[in-house]
């Protein structure tokens, strides 16, 4: 084995921690909210009309979901670190490839990139990242112990994400705040039925996860009701969601043992990024979110080096 396989190796540890994979669904929420925000911005992105200064604004966004997802996913595991050493050994921190030290150092560091990256964009940027931080602890700490608010918070981690994109133009805000309901309930969903991954589950959480999916689908096709979102477009995209999320969920719900669910979560992640190439569609149009739906492929190549749970 020579050194760059060797130096690979000490830092395959701490890319474990950080999840890859679910990074990029991360980015989707940002460039789906940055579709939202209105005015030219997208519709000069996808014409390569934008200006540097857009593109700049684009890129600390994403670098800040980055950081807050990332922090948010390795304080995850160091809280974890006692309960992973039974059921998940073979995780960073207790097989020894990271110390639980290192590890904290490396959530700090990400969310201190996350906020900063994000006061770039605004003072309204730098307080949203600063609600996801929190949030995130939170989850990890305490909430994703209870049945209802731990799906709840983290939806509210999520839908936050998106709101940092629609923060690119800070007065929006209040006019497109309504959707960050719709991760909200879609990861409510994933979050609620993932409690079995381990153990397995009970029915009526698959039930109930099944019914939020629902809930998302028709909301994805039912904005269209306002005169900026085309249902047209994000039909599509809609479609494809329900194709790749449905099947799994279905499974899980009549037999919650863990590999179903485990499937479920793994495919119901990765499909973020079809959810929000549903609705940066509906907002700008079929091409942005095929710009979008890009990021898929990556993401699930990544799925298949790094674990997405």
């Amino acid at each position: 084995m020579n050194v760059a396989s060797l130096n690979f190796q000490g830092w395959r540890g701490y890319l474990e921690l950080m999840r890859p994979a679910n990074i990029v669904t991360a980015w989707a929420d940002i460039l789906v909210g940055f579709a939202a925000s209105g005015g030219m911005i997208f519709t000069k992105l996808i014409n390569g009309e934008a200006s540097f200064s857009i593109l700049i604004l684009l890129a600390w966004l994403l670098l800040a979901t980055t950081g807050l997802y990332g922090g948010g996913i390795v304080f995850n595991d160091v809280f974890d670190a006692e309960l992973d050493a039974k059921e998940r050994p073979n995780r960073a921190i207790p097989s020894g490839r990271v110390s639980r030290q290192n590890a904290t150092l490396l959530g700090s560091i990400l969310f201190a990139i996350g906020i900063i990256a994000a006061f770039q964009v605004s003072w309204l940027s730098a307080a949203i990242a600063v609600f996801i931080s929190l949030s995130c602890l939170l989850y990890d700490a305490l909430a994703k112990h209870h049945p209802f608010f731990g799906p709840l918070n983290m939806g509210l981690c999520r839908g936050s994400n998106l709101l940092l994109g629609v923060s690119a133009v800070p007065a929006i805000i209040g006019e497109r705040w309504y959707l960050a309901l719709i991760p909200v309930l879609y990861i409510a969903a994933i979050t609620a039925i993932s409690q079995g991954e381990v153990h397995g589950g009970k029915k009526i959480t698959g039930v109930i996860a099944l019914l939020l999916i629902a809930i998302v689908l028709t909301a994805v096709l039912a904005l269209g009701l306002l005169g900026e979102y085309s249902a047209i477009a994000a039909l599509p995209f809609a479609v494809l969601l329900a194709i790749r999320v449905l099947p799994n969920f279905i499974k899980a719900a009549r037999q919650p043992v863990a590999e179903n669910i485990g499937n479920a979560v793994k495919i119901g992640v990765l499909s973020l990024i079809v959810l929000d190439a549903s609705v940066a569609s509906g907002f700008a149009g079929l091409y942005y979110g095929l710009l979008v739906l890009i990021l898929l492929p990556i993401s699930m190549k990544l799925a298949q080096l790094f674990a997405v749970t």
